[in-house]
């Protein structure tokens, strides 16, 4: 009895490889909106970290510090995000690329039986 052909659909390296194209496409595509949205979120962390700071010191008796006049802008406290997209990015390629090797020998297995 010959095997049925192979189907690429049946192999769960092609929907690995097709989902992981797909999450770097998405990502392509909300850079843009991802790199201001992260900058705001990041902003406030420092914000937060600065005013856990200065309450640490007032309830340890130091002098207060106003955080008004040592505010400095947040592009030269921290002028790389904080968590990048470009590491999901790597992720997401580095699966794609696993995904479709797989799928490459699986697909050269099914035709050389």
């Amino acid at each position: 009895m010959p095997s049925p052909p192979f189907r690429a659909t049946d192999s769960p390296w092609f929907w690995g490889c097709l989902f992981s194209v797909m999450a770097l496409v998405g990502m392509a595509l909300i850079a843009p909106k991802y790199a201001i949205r992260q900058r705001q979120i990041e902003g406030r962390f420092l914000g937060r970290q600065q005013a856990h700071i200065e309450r640490t010191r007032r309830a340890a008796g130091l002098e207060p510090v106003d955080l008004a006049e040592t505010a400095e802008d947040r592009d030269v406290v921290a002028p790389q995000r904080i968590v990048p997209l470009w590491t999901l990015a790597t992720l997401a390629g580095l699966a794609a690329v696993g995904s479709a090797v797989m799928l490459a020998r699986e697909i050269g297995r099914s035709y050389r039986i």
